[in-house]
Formats: structure tokens, C-alpha cells, sequence
């Protein structure tokens, strides 16, 4: 099939209405649909969250009878299972649309190409590819959870403009501005957990919790529908204070250590912590796998110079977001990342530049391991 102009707008269209669905379709990917008769839009719908009808029912309940004979424009190929909503390609077929078009295949491999298939064996026209890079930055935690079971991984820092992320006493707040934070804000609402180690619980007490009003964030109406992110705490001996601020507040939290203390372990337990011991040490791709089975997409991870080294050295590091603050803090401070072993320039970590935007008085830079 050749795509028009208009049928490049639909998309565009039905990708902007997915981008609604950024804070609350968890773990669900985010999709968007639009429905147009001879190029003018009849019905349109984007999906809120798990369990709630998926974007292409509440397009054709938005079109009633003018979706018949539409074209469905949707970002991400329709569902052909059951899950805990009933197939889309059933929804479609039975409201007479004439030809889908879909940004991108599905990966999960209960879909992966199926729905496509099952409409045109119905006699609908079917197409995919419209737009396909833009669909999948909608999702990228979704599509890497399908093909590898792990999550995506973001890690988050904030450095001066000569690279520190704290004074040697370990004075840190504030390197950024209030912008910069809201933006981190942001961040968190998007992800599906946050992952920090023990040191930053000890030095910082953070709350690991997103803080924004809800209706600042596009596509949530209301305070029920902001979803606070698993809190993850890597803790090897389960040194955590009982008393931490990030254990009182609302929303899940995980505990991985290998040698804690077991009675600890149980009453952080008893008040409704997730506390999971690994034996042989906190391998940080085996946690990763851990959480890509328990349906966590994008891992955040807000920590100190050591884990953030330690991240980026076993590869779990798909995607660097560091805040620049426009300041020095001089040679004594501390540095950006921990990376033992790195002493000749062909031992460097290269990086892909993807972004440089100014966020208020700072620079947010954000890059990718080079060769992704």
C-alpha cells in the first residue's frame, strides 16, 4: 500500500493521541487510534490504562455507525488474544472496518503479526510501517520487554558543568534548577519503577515518589489516575532504616539484598515491602531480569557515582538522561560516574548524542550507548 500526505496526518494524529497514555497505559503499551471516512475523521480513542477498552473500541464507540467502511489508523498493530479485555480484531471486524493500517507490528509474540493477518483473511485491507519510528518511541520498554524479557533502562544524573555531582562532603542539593527537577518529575511518571542503591538511601532519604500535581501531566485527569512507580532498593546487607522516607510513602517498594538480616527482612515484609533475597551477590542483570518478569517496561535509575558506573559497565544502560547545570564545582567534588579498570583512551564508553535541549537554566543531554 502507498501512503498519502493525509495518510501520514492520520497517524501523526493517532500517535499524538497515544502520547496521552505516557503516564497511565503501564504496563500496557501506550496506542492511539483514528478512525476517517475518505480522509476525515469519524471516531478517535487512545488507551488509559490496563484493563480499560483498548484504543481501537473506544475509537469505534467515539465513530458509532460512521465506522463502517472507516479506516482504522492505529499505532500499534490490534490485539488478536484475550486478555483482560476481549481482541480488537474482533471490535474492528464487527464494526465493518474496511482497512487498518498500523504504525508498527505488535512484538508480543501472542500478537507478532496475527491480528494483521486475522483481519485480511476477513477481507479488511491491511497495512504496516506508517510512521513506525515515531510508534516506537512511544514504547520503548514494551518493545524490549517482548523481544528479550528485560526492561529498558534509563539512568537519570545531574552534574555541574565540569562533571560533578557533588561537593566532597557529599553536599548535592541543589546542583539543578526547578525546571530541570519538574523534568525529573516527568521522568519518574513516565517509568515503570525507580532503582537506586543503599548508599543513596543512607546519604539522601529520598522519596522516590513522583510529586507533580496530576493535571500538569497530559492525559491525567484526575489524582487516582497517577500511578506512583515500583521504588527499588538495591541493599546487599538490608542496612535500610526502617524508618526511611521512602517506606511511609504511597506506592510499592522493592527490596533485593543477599546477606541481610532475616528478621528484618520479615518485618519489612509485614508492613508490605517486597524483600527478595539473591544469593551470590546483587547481579544487577539478573535483578533486571526479575523485573522484566514481574512486567516492569522502563526502569529509572536515580543513584550515586558507583551503582550508576556499575550499571553502565554491565550493559544494562540503554538510554543516559544527565541534567547540566551551568556551574563548577571544582576538582575535590565528586564524579559523574564510578568506572574502574578504564585507563587508555580505547577503553572509553562511547556514547550517541541523541538530544541536547535546554530544560530552564540547565542542559538536559540525552545519549545511548554507541552502536544502538
Amino acid at each position: 500500500m502507498t501512503f498519502d500526505l493525509r495518510d501520514h496526518e492520520l497517524m501523526a494524529h493517532a500517535i499524538k493521541l497515544a502520547r496521552k497514555g505516557l503516564y497511565t497505559a503501564d504496563p500496557n503499551p501506550r496506542v492511539g487510534c483514528v478512525l476517517a471516512n475518505n480522509g476525515e475523521i469519524v471516531g478517535e480513542g487512545w488507551h488509559r490504562k490496563a484493563g480499560q477498552p483498548h484504543a481501537e473500541r473506544l475509537a469505534i464507540a467515539d465513530a458509532g455507525d460512521k465506522a463502517r467502511g472507516a479506516t482504522a489508523y492505529v499505532t500499534l498493530e490490534p490485539c488478536c488474544h484475550h486478555g483482560k479485555t476481549p481482541p480488537c480484531t474482533e471490535a474492528l471486524l464487527e464494526a465493518g472496518i474496511s482497512c487498518v493500517i498500523a504504525a508498527m507490528d505488535d512484538p508480543n509474540p501472542l500478537v507478532a503479526g496475527k491480528g494483521l493477518e486475522i483481519l485480511a483473511e476477513q477481507g479488511v485491507e491491511v497495512a504496516s510501517g506508517l510512521l513506525q519510528s515515531d510508534a516506537e518511541q512511544l514504547n520503548p520498554g514494551f518493545i524490549r520487554r517482548m523481544a528479550t524479557r528485560l526492561p529498558w533502562v534509563r539512568c537519570k544524573l545531574a552534574m555541574s558543568l565540569d562533571g560533578r555531582t557533588a561537593m566532597a562532603s557529599g553536599e548535592s542539593a541543589w546542583i539543578t534548577g526547578e525546571d530541570a527537577r519538574r523534568d525529573v518529575q516527568r521522568l519518574r511518571a513516565r517509568s515503570s519503577a525507580i532503582l537506586t542503591g543503599i548508599g543513596t538511601v543512607l546519604a539522601d532519604n529520598p522519596s522516590l515518589n513522583v510529586r507533580l500535581p496530576a493535571e500538569v501531566l497530559p492525559g491525567v485527569e484526575a489524582a487516582d489516575d497517577l500511578r506512583q512507580p515500583l521504588r527499588v532498593v538495591l541493599d546487599s546487607g538490608l542496612r535500610i532504616p526502617e524508618d526511611a522516607k521512602l517506606l511511609s510513602l504511597d506506592g510499592p517498594v522493592q527490596i533485593f539484598h543477599s546477606h541481610g538480616d532475616a528478621r528484618k527482612a520479615a518485618r519489612l515484609g509485614d508492613v508490605g515491602v517486597a524483600v527478595m533475597q539473591l544469593e551470590g551477590g546483587l547481579d544487577l542483570p539478573g535483578v533486571m531480569r526479575i523485573l522484566g518478569e514481574q512486567e516492569i517496561n522502563e526502569v529509572l535509575i536515580e543513584a550515586g557515582p558507583t551503582l550508576a558506573g556499575a550499571a553502565v559497565q554491565a550493559g544494562i544502560v540503554d538510554e543516559l538522561v544527565i541534567y547540566m547545570a551551568p556551574h563548577l564545582m571544582g576538582h575535590q567534588a565528586r564524579g559523574l560516574f564510578h568506572l574502574p579498570g578504564l585507563e587508555k583512551m580505547a577503553d572509553r564508553v562511547g556514547l550517541q548524542i541523541l538530544d541536547i535541549r535546554q530544560v530552564g537554566e540547565d542542559f538536559r543531554i540525552s545519549a545511548v550507548p554507541a552502536g544502538e
